[in-house]
């Protein structure tokens, strides 16, 4: 089994730069990187030529349309029998692809999906971000395990894998700007390949750098989970509200309580929830102070995806808009 990296890039050379080097360690060899350029006005061009001589490397350059498309396009111009997609702020550990080996030998995968985690040298901000990513205290339980509780399981494409098979019997990745990886992980299950998450294939994912950038990415991603669900009848659960209701309670709560005198009882499970989130950030990050910035992420997480849910939930469903998104210029942000 033979494998082609294949990673979209946009104005990322540093990041790039990153990646590549920590490919240079990976303890399993065989495998070639492809690189695609997707209309960056700073190109990576140089960073891949730096690596040209310890990576089986190829750089090609397009036209802008989004990560989608241009993963495609690696796709059709690879030669391995597994196609992995990483992220251009992703760095990966020494024994990376031989994990994903083993884990797609092992389990007999058509497609694998793989966490990710924080590095020591993350700022404490990024820190935060991760955790109100992951956390089973905010959508990171609905995302989920081997088996989450939406479903089975749907790889996300900033640490993902797919067969040649599978891309040529789904056609790789559709046009959607947001949600992509989950519309392909869901045509891939109805098509009755195998899906799984391999935990040992995990990835440093450095995600946005400060809550402006993060909002609009949750946002879209609550847009795109109505877009999916029009896309794929029944793929709409009960978990995916249920960041909608808690902003929607959250709002209710702030407005109310100014206007009575016993309104403050509204916000006792929000400071309960706030106090729940404080320790046990605290308690994984071992700091107090990136405890209280993922408190901060994690309303913004929720508040962000539940806004954007509920922007799409009225404008595609309630009043029969197409397909729509909000911040299409953070699209590698």
């Amino acid at each position: 089994m033979t494998y082609s990296i294949i990673v979209a890039v946009f104005n990322r050379p540093q990041e790039l730069h990153e990646l590549l080097e920590s490919l240079t360690t990976q303890t399993l060899k065989d495998f070639e990187v492809v690189v695609v350029e997707d209309g960056s006005t700073i190109t990576s061009r140089d960073v891949c030529n730096i690596y040209a001589s310890q990576l089986n490397i190829r750089y090609f350059e397009k036209t802008n349309s989004g990560p989608g498309p241009s993963r495609n396009y690696g796709c059709r111009r690879a030669s391995g029998d597994v196609f992995i997609f990483l992220d251009s702020d992703c760095t990966v550990s020494p024994d990376y692809m031989l994990s994903v080996d083993k884990g797609m030998r092992e389990n007999k995968l058509d497609a694998f999906g793989g966490p990710d985690r924080e590095h020591d040298s993350f700022t404490p901000m990024q820190k935060a971000i991760n955790y109100a990513m992951t956390s089973v205290f905010t959508t990171g339980g609905i995302r989920g395990g081997k088996k989450n509780i939406t479903g089975k399981f749907h790889p996300r494409s900033f640490n993902m894998g797919i067969s040649r098979e599978v891309f040529n019997e789904t056609d790789g990745f559709s046009s959607m700007r947001f949600g992509e990886d989950i519309d392909l992980s869901i045509r891939i299950i109805k098509a009755g390949f195998k899906t799984g998450l391999l935990q040992d294939a995990w990835v440093y994912h450095k995600r946005r750098t400060d809550l402006k950038k993060f909002f609009k990415q949750v946002h879209n991603s609550g847009i795109a989970r109505i877009n999916l669900s029009l896309r794929h009848a029944g793929t709409l659960k009960i978990p995916h509200y249920f960041p909608a209701a808690f902003t929607i309670y959250t709002f209710i709560a702030l407005a109310y309580t100014p206007m009575t005198h016993n309104g403050w009882y509204g916000l006792l499970p929000l400071a309960l929830y706030e106090l729940m989130i404080l320790i046990h950030a605290t308690l994984l990050m071992k700091s107090v102070s990136i405890g209280l910035l993922s408190v901060v992420a994690s309303y913004v997480q929720l508040i962000g995806y539940g806004t954007g849910f509920i922007r799409g939930f009225v404008l595609r469903i309630l009043l029969n808009k197409p397909e729509m998104h909000a911040f299409e210029k953070t699209l590698y942000s």
